[in-house]
């Protein structure tokens, strides 16, 4: 019997653990990457057999694909990719081709913010418990881990680039955190396409699977009013109380599921914020569909720590705190950045700007920033947005000034904030690179 061809488009975390999942399972495998690939995942190509190619797509070699698994920065609009569609081979993502191969329980988290606070904090209190895996858009990829370690749960953290190229995928347990606005230039600039694309994660659920969602968020709500899925509905919110989901009621998370009634206090939460209530709401509804016990769940959000390039705390210099937020690549995220400021602030913003819309930022930057900072090739959407709002704006393209000038505009008792509300692909090679460029300078001062 011939062997099914995989075409891997991208040779990153995704499809190297793709290749090498592939590869055990019997695949003809071939990875192609437009760009240079990192010497350590050519060596892992290299040492696997597993043939290559660099700085080029073969389309001989890619059109004889019985499948294709495409890294989640790939656009469908390019050229190759509508060939592919158009030759009616089936492009997927990770997450849909490894999934065939375990049979664990998944949860799967999206949405446009706190995803990746809730998946590792859900990580957090199930691994106290249980076997269980941390993958998708963090850490190591999905498709490694089930060859590697064959855990009997995940935890999967999921953008809506990867729910794009699912076909079966279900998980049994599925989050949404919130839609707002982003991406939009992968979605012909229409918001409705992106809610389509994030709903995704529940296209496979049946009855017996759950959908646990922010009841406050009317994107949310509004497309479950004319949309039917299948999934037992999970709701939470912070302002109104839910029968079956998860509320807030006198500083305390209520979650009832099937008349099974469990109580936590918000007061010794190890995160700050409204945004994290939720989050710890969410990670808590599962816990408790998995049946990890009370005290768990409780202790577990109180010694969690948070996760690096998310409001993280770096120093505090003659007074001034400094907080790495880069993980912030949306307004919405830069919403609750500077929602929790409870101190005059000195705000470093900019990048790749997503067709972003300022204006929900507006009444912050008049009640709590006190300069801005843009760190960007093309600041002129920021200057005319923000220019009259502040006494001092001012421009860069280096992370090692923008901090010098916050720290001689801060004074004692201010906060510098790293919030970009933007991408990072102008200047940095990932938000991960931009968060450690702004320690390092921090640390240099």
């Amino acid at each position: 019997m011939k062997k099914q061809r995989l075409v891997i488009l991208g040779a990153g975390e995704s499809g190297v653990g793709t290749a090498l999942l592939a590869k055990a399972e019997g695949y003809e495998v071939f990875v192609s990457d437009k760009g240079k690939i990192k010497e350590d995942y050519k060596k892992v190509l290299i040492h696997n057999e597993i043939e290559w190619e660099e700085q080029q797509h073969t389309e001989i070699k890619i059109l004889s694909a019985d499948v294709v698994m495409k890294s989640p920065g790939i656009p469908d609009k390019v050229e190759l990719v509508q060939k592919l569609i158009s030759n009616t081979i089936p492009v997927i993502s990770e997450i849909e081709f490894a999934s065939k191969y375990t049979k664990a329980t998944i949860v799967g988290i999206t949405g446009s913010n706190g995803k990746t606070t809730t998946a590792s904090l859900t990580h957090h209190i199930l691994s106290q418990e249980l076997n269980v895996g941390l993958a998708g858009n963090i850490g190591d990829s999905f498709a490694k881990q089930i060859l590697e370690k064959n855990y009997k749960n995940y935890v999967l953290e999921i953008s809506s680039f990867q729910l794009d190229g699912i076909i079966d995928f279900k998980p049994n347990i599925a989050i949404i955190t919130n839609i707002t606005p982003d991406h939009l230039d992968r979605y012909d600039y229409k918001f409705e396409n992106y809610i389509n694309s994030k709903f995704r994660i529940a296209l496979n659920q049946t009855k017996e699977d759950y959908l646990i969602y922010d009841a406050d968020d009317e994107v949310i709500t509004n497309w479950l009013k004319t949309n039917t899925i299948q999934s037992t509905l999970l709701p939470f919110s912070l302002t109104k109380k839910i029968e079956n989901g998860a509320y807030l009621e006198n500083e305390n998370i209520k979650i009832t599921i099937d008349n099974k009634h469990i109580i936590m206090p918000t007061k010794n939460l190890a995160l700050e914020g409204k945004h994290n209530v939720k989050n710890a709401m969410a990670a808590s509804t599962v816990s408790h569909l998995l049946k990890i016990r009370k005290q768990t769940i409780r202790e577990s959000l109180e010694n969690f720590h948070g996760v690096e390039h998310r409001l993280e705390q770096v120093l505090k210099i003659n007074k001034v705190q400094y907080i790495n937020d880069s993980k912030a690549t949306n307004v919405n995220a830069t919403y609750y950045a500077l929602e929790s400021m409870d101190a005059p602030t000195v705000w470093i913003v900019g990048g790749t700007d997503k067709g972003n819309d300022y204006t929900e930022l507006f009444p912050f930057i008049n009640e709590k920033v006190k300069a801005i900072i843009c760190l960007g090739i093309d600041n002129e959407k920021l200057l005319e947005n923000f220019g009259n709002m502040v006494d001092v704006i001012v421009e860069t393209q280096f992370m090692s000034e923008a901090v010098k000038i916050a720290y001689k505009i801060a004074e004692a008792g201010d906060n510098v904030l790293l919030s970009p509300a933007c991408a990072s692909f102008d200047l940095f090679e990932n938000y991960e690179d931009r968060g450690r460029q702004f320690k390092n300078a921090v640390r240099n001062l």
